[in-house]
């Protein structure tokens, strides 16, 4: 069923309810009108949460997740962040290579 054809079946419904409650609780037809009304509103409005909490849950969950792509692509990132851990790690241990030689020089001079 199509979410617009729920509204309006719920929202007779309620028109119906709302009808059968006022005939039993009102004593005017002003009364009759009041909670016809109001118990039409509140089901027209509770059929649109419905119908939001349902799309929400079944429709919105069914979108097409392309999980190859990613996976492809996550792995092109973890080659080339160890491609600069190691240029790092070669950095480092140049710039350790330079401090030794620097301190021994330093010595030397002294």
């Amino acid at each position: 069923m199509l979410g617009e054809n729920f509204v309006y079946f719920f929202t007779v419904q309620g028109f119906f309810v709302g009808i059968v409650f006022g005939i039993l609780k009102s004593f005017d037809a002003e009364g009759l009108l009041i909670y016809t009304f109001f118990i039409t509103a509140f089901f027209y409005l509770f059929s649109h949460i419905i119908i939001a909490f349902y799309y929400r849950t079944t429709i919105g969950k069914l979108y097409f997740f392309p999980k190859e792509l990613h996976e492809k692509q996550l792995d092109l990132f973890v080659i080339e962040i160890n491609k600069r851990e190691k240029l790092i790690d070669s950095a480092i241990k140049i710039t350790d290579i330079a401090i030794k030689t620097n301190a021994n020089d330093f010595e030397k001079n002294r």
